[in-house]
């Protein structure tokens, strides 16, 4: 599942690769393909990151042993990488917002981006930006 209004909210300055520990049940909601993101953030708290709002839809064949599909869930990343981003994600403007969660062989991972909010104008710029390069690759495929 990929965060699209991520890109669009922020500018990604850097990104990075964490693994998810995920219950089960999670994993096979995953698999399935119900997962969301848009509301989604990264708090790092007490030495540990945490990826906080994102929802992972029940998994019904699990009934009684479901999770909560709005709970927090840990980050596992090396101490090192935490402390430099939680040092960065506290500086003013930026945050840390979590950009695809994806599988790598059987392993969740989420790829977590350190961005810094755009204005409206940045957005228009950027949306702008984007359309005129589309309508130059157009051009040169076409003429």
């Amino acid at each position: 599942c990929e965060n699209r209004r991520a890109r669009h909210e922020y500018s990604i300055l850097d990104t990075m690769e964490a693994g998810v520990a995920l219950a089960g049940s999670e994993v096979k909601s995953l698999r399935a393909g119900g997962a969301s993101l848009a509301e989604a953030y990264v708090r790092f708290e007490d030495g540990e990151a945490w990826l906080v709002d994102a929802h992972i839809a029940a998994y019904e064949p699990a009934s009684s042993q479901n999770h909560d599909p709005r709970r927090r869930r840990k980050l596992l990343l090396r101490r090192t990488e935490m402390d430099r981003w939680a040092k960065r994600a506290r500086e003013r403007g930026l945050t840390a917002v979590p950009l695809r969660l994806y599988f790598r062989g059987p392993w969740a991972k989420l790829e977590v981006g350190l961005g810094r909010g755009r204005k409206l104008h940045d957005k228009r710029a950027a949306m702008k930006e984007r359309d005129d390069r589309r309508e130059m690759d157009r051009g040169a495929r076409g003429g």
